[in-house]
């Protein structure tokens, strides 16, 4: 089986050994996962590609303690999260995960940054709200409802409503699948960002190759498979992309 731990010299801030998952209906079961064997590094900008099915968003869903394997071990840090409880787990996450979705999930009666404040309540050491709506090129908009803003915009607002709690993790679903080319790129463009400046790990899953160019590596899957690891000799931006 091929192997995704080949790290820089760090102690990975994931850590998953035949990590597995199976969907049951009936008499049918769906192998979503297949012993998958995965070490990320904190900092690391990972990129998970593959076609649907391939088991990308079940690995990241678990991986965000949105879901649980069926089998295998999973450590964050120093947490166990295979096995945990649901209360175990709703701690995890709203102390070390931010994400963002495909489809950006803000409350139409909100303002850019009181949809933003939102997740300060729960967070123990958030950054102040105007910083995080700065941090994605927001702030003259930051009055502004979400049907008044673009789906770009939309999209970053949901990237400040994930970084403001301070995550170890951000992990993003098809963040530029709903979007442009140039919409895209300055939405990878804060993502970057977030991860170059303030060192949050981030975790990309697409269906879009060109993207894997701006990851430190590349995780492709297929079949609930890791088929191949591939490490960039050097991060493209997203300026530097084209697809």
């Amino acid at each position: 089986m091929p192997s995704a731990s080949t790290l820089p010299d760090t102690e990975p801030i994931f850590r998953a050994r035949g990590l597995s998952k199976v969907y049951r209906g009936g008499e049918v079961e769906v192998h979503a996962l297949r012993g998958i064997d995965l070490d990320i590094a904190r900092g690391e900008f990972v990129v998970l590609l593959g076609p649907s099915g391939s088991g990308k968003s079940t690995l990241l869903n678990i991986l965000g303690g949105l879901d649980v394997p069926t089998s295998g071990e999973l450590r964050f840090a120093d947490h166990r999260l295979d096995g945990a409880s649901e209360a175990e787990l709703t701690r995890y996450r709203r102390e070390h995960v931010g994400f963002v979705f495909q489809f950006y999930n803000l409350i139409p009666s909100l303002t850019v940054r009181e949809n933003v404040a939102l997740v300060t309540d729960i967070a123990t050491d958030p950054m102040p709200v105007d910083e995080a709506v700065e941090r994605v090129g927001l702030t003259p908009r930051r009055d502004h409802f979400p049907a008044q803003l673009s789906g770009g915009e939309q999209q970053r607002v949901a990237i400040a409503r994930a970084i403001v709690k301070r995550p170890e993790l951000l992990l993003c679903d098809e963040p530029t699948g709903a979007l442009d080319y140039a919409t895209g790129k300055r939405v990878l463009e804060v993502i970057e960002q977030v991860n170059r400046e303030i060192g949050t790990t981030a975790v990309v899953i697409t269906h879009n190759a060109a993207i894997a160019g701006m990851a430190d590596r590349v995780i492709h899957l297929g079949d609930g498979r890791i088929l191949r690891v591939e490490r960039n000799a050097r991060r493209l931006s997203p300026s530097e992309l084209s697809w």
